[in-house]
C-alpha cells in the first residue's frame, strides 16, 4: 500500500543549501553545549547507590522526592520499578558516608512519611571506576560501530555513498547528544543503548534510499545527478514516512506510558528518528551529490578482454 498515490515531485535538493545551513547550526549548538555545559550522566556513569523498596500499597513519587529533597538527598531519582509498589531510589556519591548507612537512611525517611512500614529489597552500589570504565567503553563501542558502518558501505556501494552515510550518521549522534547536553536530561546506559538504536535505524533508512539512488543512476543516464537523486527520494519517500511514523507511534507509547525506567530511552529514540529521517533525505544525499556522484562512476568497469569472452561463449 502507498502511503502515496501517485509519486511525489519535491525538489528536495533544490533545498539542500538551506538544509545544510540549518543542520550545520543543530550542530554548532549542540557540540556548543557538550563543550560547556557536558553530558549530565546518570549513576550507571558516575556511580552511587541504588536502593529498591517495596510498599504494602500503591504509592505517589512526588511525596517521596519532597520528603528526600528535604531530608538532603537533593539530585535523588525516584521512579517505580515494575509496580507501584515497588520503588527504586537512585542517590549520587556522598562524601565520608558509607553506602549501608546511606540506605538505612533513605528507608528511615521513607517510613516517616509512609503510614504502612516500607521493605528493603535491594540496596547496591555502583563505584566511579565501574562508571569510567561504562562511559569508555560505551563510547569505543559507538566509534567501532560507526567504523565498520564506513567500510560496509563502501563494499557494497562506493566511496562517495560511504561517506555520505557515515556523515549522516554523525550528524544524527551529534545532534541526539546535543539535545541531551542542551537541557541536561540524564545520559545512563538506555540512553547509550538509544543512540546506538539511532545509528543501525538511520544507515537502515540510508541504504534503501542509496540503494534506489544507485539503481536510477543505472536506468536514467540522461538525467543529471540532482535530478535522479530527486526522483530517488520521491519513490522511496512513501516507506520512508510509513517508517518514521509508525515508529515514532510505538517509540511516544513507549514515552508516554512506559514510567520513568525507560524515559530517557524513549527520548533518545524520538530525536534521533526526526533527525535519521531528515537527515537520510537531505544530509546523506546531499553529501554523495557534493562529492559529484555520476552515473558513470556508478558502473562497473569491464575487464581487458571481457566482450571478447562473452562473444565466445555459446
Amino acid at each position: 500500500m502507498q502511503f502515496f498515490k501517485q509519486e511525489p515531485r519535491f525538489n528536495f535538493m533544490g533545498g539542500r543549501k538551506i538544509a545544510i545551513a540549518l543542520s550545520g547550526l543543530m550542530i554548532l549548538i549542540s557540540i556548543g553545549a557538550l563543550v560547556t555545559r557536558g553530558l549530565n550522566f546518570g549513576l550507571d556513569f558516575t556511580g552511587g547507590t541504588l536502593i529498591e523498596v517495596g510498599y504494602p500499597q500503591p504509592v505517589e513519587l512526588p511525596p517521596i522526592r519532597a520528603a528526600l529533597e528535604e531530608a538532603g538527598f537533593k539530585d535523588a531519582v525516584v521512579q517505580h520499578f515494575g509496580t507501584a509498589k515497588d520503588v527504586l531510589v537512585r542517590i549520587a556519591p556522598q562524601q565520608g558516608q558509607n553506602a549501608n548507612a546511606l540506605g538505612d537512611e533513605v528507608l528511615k525517611v521513607l517510613n516517616k512519611i509512609s503510614k504502612d512500614e516500607v521493605k528493603m529489597r535491594r540496596q547496591e552500589f555502583v563505584g566511579p571506576q565501574i562508571g569510567d570504565e561504562l562511559r569508555d567503553d560505551g563510547g569505543l563501542a559507538m566509534l567501532i560501530a560507526l567504523a565498520f558502518i564506513l567500510v560496509y558501505v563502501m563494499a557494497r556501494f562506493e566511496y562517495r555513498f560511504a561517506l555520505g552515510s557515515i556523515t549522516a550518521l554523525l550528524h544524527d549522534v551529534i545532534i541526539t547528544l546535543g539535545c541531551f547536553a542542551l537541557f541536561q536530561w540524564d545520559f545512563d546506559l538506555t540512553v547509550l543503548a538509544a543512540v546506538l538504536a539511532v545509528i543501525g535505524y538511520s544507515l537502515n533508512d540510508t541504504i534503501v534510499v542509496f540503494d534506489r539512488i544507485r539503481e536510477n543512476f543505472r536506468k536514467l543516464r540522461k538525467e543529471t545527478p540532482e535530478q535522479v537523486i530527486n526522483r530517488s527520494l520521491n519513490q522511496t519517500l512513501s516507506r520512508t514516512m510509513m517508517t518514521s511514523v509508525t515508529t515514532l507511534l510505538v517509540v511516544a507509547a513507549m514515552f508516554a506510558f512506559g514510567g520513568e525506567l525507560i524515559h530517557s530511552f524513549s527520548l533518545a529514540l524520538m530525536i534521533g528518528i526526526f533527525v535519521g529521517t531528515y537527515s537520510s533525505i537531505y544530509v546523506a544525499s546531499s553529501m554523495a551529490l557534493a562529492l559529484k556522484i555520476t552515473s558513470a562512476s556508478l558502473i562497473p568497469v569491464k575487464k581487458e578482454g571481457e566482450d571478447n569472452e562473452q562473444q565466445m561463449m555459446p
